[in-house]
This record gives structure tokens, C-alpha cells and sequence, in this order.
């Protein structure tokens, strides 16, 4: 169970990168705030796009290096690649002509953005639905929370990159509309962690021929074989789709949302809350980013200690429905906290709500599923991850104008999406 995810710790470090410094990138770039929501757009648009077909057509995938794992190698090659460009954007000397309200920087960090994104989920998905491959049913539980025990590890190192390297000399600071070194070295050194600890779960898992698959799920081959001829499409299955599909992915949608607001908002609310600054160009607004990985650091912390006592927990429910309300009042509390350290606290609760979407969600999905399509309806319920996102960011500008321009409100707001899911779990009818 530990070679299945272990990869995932370095896909977490690119994807904690990205979470934590896209806004702070764009917003270095010369991005208005009430911007910033746009460029989370397109990546989780992508994700939607892309991961129902990495699902469907890996379900079809038997070669000689396995299912999943030729999938995995593609996107953590393509992330290393755009990982190595993206906070080059300031200083690759681009038109300062706008064009829609951009600049020439900022539309190549968005597209580089599209294809980081897309290419974490290409990487990321794969060792979801390993899990669902090759664990049982009754140790899911136990091995999607070693799956969120090291994708939070992960989280904690990638956010801890810039503030690490400013300590040991790097600068945090650059001229106007480029980015600071420390974040370019943050993403370098992700990009090299990422390759090799991918490389590591390539090596060390053979996935099951399609004879043995077959058998360890109890599918009947001929039966396989026939809708092998007769594959129904992603529409169909998603009209078949269980309740449970649903119920969970309601739960999501409230969950994600509030984690969007969370990943644009959080370095803007910081730097005027504890630096009293808004100006992306000040060392406060780029000491507020820094600290901002130190936030997120202690948000997987909390996550990596949660994680451990979620499967001690008789009813997943229970301890979905806990979790969330936990993560709400540390959401809800940040708003009236001016010092740092006492932020500490606030993100540590929210780790909590990290910790149960990370393994919950695909432990009462997967168990509603049997062996047939696992890697199809996997992919179609990573747009109960993509979709709340896409409405959050296209929302977040109107929001934000909503709540007074306050981006600490922002974060208000994302405790009460974390209310409306706890209330949402219970319509999830799950096992024990």
C-alpha cells in the first residue's frame, strides 16, 4: 500500500506549489485581485475534460508496463517540463501590451498553468484508482489514508520550499513583474522530487494481469468480454451511476468550492491582515506569501495527524461530517486573527477538512462500485472536484466585490460551503 501512493508524495509537492504561489505569482505579475479568480479557471476545466478519458481509456489498458502506470509516467513527465517554465514567466521578456486586461507574462503563466494542472491530474489519478485495483474492500479505508498521510507529507514539504530557500539566502524579492528566485528554485527542486519519486512506484508495482484482476474482483470474464464488445459510454455510466456518486459528489461540491477561495484568497487576506499591505511589488506582500506556505505547511500537518485517526473512527460518516465542521471554524476564525502566529491555529483546524477529503470521498465511492469501470467512474467523479472549482473561481471576482473587497471574507465564506457539506454527508447512505 506504501509503493502504491508513495509517488503521490512527489505529485502532491508540484501540486502544493502550484496551490500555494499561482496567486501570488499572478498577482507579481501585475494581476488585479479581483482577477485572481480567473486564472483558476481553466486548470480544474481541464481536469473535468481530461480525467473521465484517462479513466475510460486506462480501464482499456493492458501492456506489458501495466494499466495505470504508463498514464502516471506521461503526466509527471509533462509537469516536470512545464514546472521548469512557469515561474520563468516575469523574465522571458513579453509584450506589456494588454490584451483581455493581460499582459504577455501573465497569458503565458496561464497557459503554462493549464498544462501543470492538467498534467498533476494526468499523474495523480493513476494512483487513485491503483488503490481501487489492488486493495480489498475492507483495507480501502486504511489505504487511501496512507494515500492522504503522504500527499499531505508532500503538501508540507512543497510549502515549505519558498520560506527554506529565503532562509538559506535566496532572495524572496525581485524587480517589478518578475518572480522572486526563491520561488523559481521552490518549483525546480519540486520538479526534480516529483520525477524520481514517480520513477519509484513505476519500479516497484506490478499491476494485475486482466486473468488475475478478474478474479480478485469477482468478474465474471465472459461477461468482461462481452461488455469489453459492448463498452457503454461515459454518458451511460453516468446516468447508471450509483447514489452514492452523487450523494458524495454534493458533498464535494461545497468542499472544493471552499478550498478554491482558500488557494486564491489566502495570500491577499494575510498580507493585509498581519502586513496591513495589498501591494504585490512590497517585501510584506511577498513575506505574507512566504508565510502563506507556512500556513498550508501546518494545514497538512493537521491533515497527516487527522489522517491518522480517521480509520479509528466506527462510522466514516461521523468522522466526514466531524472534519468538515472542524475545518469550517478554522476557515470562519481567520477574519479576526492580525497575528501570524495565532494563523498557526486557524490552518491547523483546516487540515482536518483536508485530511477526510482526501480519503473519504473515494472510500465510500469505491466500496458503492464493483471491479467493472472503476477507472471510468473515477475519472467522472473527478469532475465533482473540477466543477465546484471552475464555479468558485468564476464567481470570485463578483464575490469578492459582494463581501466589501475583503479577501479574509473570502475565507468566511469558505467555512459556510464547509457547513452546507457537513450538512450534505448526511444524504450519503455509506457502510460502516
Amino acid at each position: 500500500m506504501w509503493n502504491l501512493s508513495f509517488g503521490f508524495f512527489g505529485v502532491q509537492i508540484a501540486y502544493s506549489l502550484q496551490s500555494a504561489n499561482i496567486s501570488r505569482i499572478f498577482a507579481t505579475l501585475g494581476a488585479d485581485p479581483h482577477q485572481l479568480s480567473f486564472f483558476w479557471i481553466l486548470p480544474p476545466l481541464m481536469g473535468m475534460l481530461v480525467q473521465p478519458f484517462i479513466g475510460k481509456w486506462s480501464d482499456r489498458t493492458w501492456c506489458r508496463m501495466g494499466r495505470r502506470k504508463p498514464y502516471l509516467l506521461v503526466g509527471a513527465l509533462v509537469a516536470v517540463i512545464v514546472m521548469a517554465f512557469l515561474p520563468n514567466a516575469g523574465s522571458l521578456n513579453f509584450s506589456s501590451r494588454l490584451i483581455l486586461g493581460l499582459n504577455g507574462a501573465m497569458w503565458f503563466g496561464l497557459f503554462s498553468l493549464i498544462f501543470l494542472d492538467t498534467s498533476i491530474n494526468v499523474a495523480m489519478q493513476p494512483f487513485k484508482m491503483m488503490v481501487s485495483d489492488m486493495v480489498g474492500e475492507e483495507q480501502k479505508a486504511q489505504a487511501y489514508s496512507i494515500q492522504s498521510l503522504l500527499c499531505n507529507a508532500g503538501s508540507l514539504v512543497g510549502y515549505l520550499f519558498p520560506i527554506f530557500f529565503t532562509w538559506i539566502g535566496i532572495a524572496n524579492t525581485a524587480p517589478k513583474g518578475m518572480i522572486p528566485p526563491s520561488v523559481v528554485w521552490s518549483f525546480y527542486l519540486g520538479a526534480a522530487i516529483l520525477i524520481l519519486c514517480v520513477l519509484y512506484t513505476f519500479a516497484k508495482v506490478k499491476e494485475m494481469p486482466p486473468k488475475e484482476y478478474a478474479e480478485f474482483h469477482g468478474i465474471d470474464p465472459v461477461r468482461q468480454e462481452e461488455e469489453k464488445n459492448n463498452e457503454p459510454g461515459l454518458l451511460k455510466l453516468l446516468v447508471h451511476a450509483p447514489r452514492t456518486f452523487w450523494t458524495v459528489g454534493l458533498v464535494q461540491f461545497f468542499c472544493w468550492a471552499a478550498f478554491m477561495y482558500m488557494w486564491t484568497y489566502t495570500n491577499g487576506a494575510v498580507a493585509a491582515n498581519c502586513w496591513n499591505t495589498t501591494d504585490p511589488a512590497s517585501d510584506g506582500y511577498q513575506a505574507a506569501g512566504n508565510w502563506v506556505g507556512v500556513l498550508f505547511a501546518v494545514q497538512a500537518v493537521g491533515s497527516i495527524l487527522w489522517a491518522i485517526v480517521i480509520p479509528k473512527f466506527k462510522s466514516l460518516k461521523f468522522s466526514y461530517v466531524l472534519s468538515l465542521i472542524i475545518g469550517a471554524i478554522g476557515f470562519i476564525s481567520v477574519i479576526f486573527i492580525h497575528d501570524k502566529y495565532f494563523l498557526l491555529g486557524s490552518y491547523f483546524l483546516v487540515g482536518a477538512a483536508w485530511a477526510a477529503m482526501l480519503a473519504l470521498p473515494f472510500t465510500l465511492l469505491t466500496n458503492s462500485l464493483s471491479g467493472e469501470h472503476l477507472g471510468s467512474y473515477l475519472g467522472l467523479f473527478n469532475c465533482t472536484i473540477c466543477l465546484p472549482q471552475i464555479v468558485a473561481a468564476a464567481l470570485g471576482g463578483v464575490v469578492l466585490r459582494m463581501v466589501g473587497n475583503s479577501q479574509a471574507g473570502m475565507l468566511v465564506l469558505a467555512g459556510i460551503l464547509l457547513l452546507c457539506g457537513s450538512a450534505a454527508v448526511s444524504l450519503i447512505k455509506g457502510k460502516k
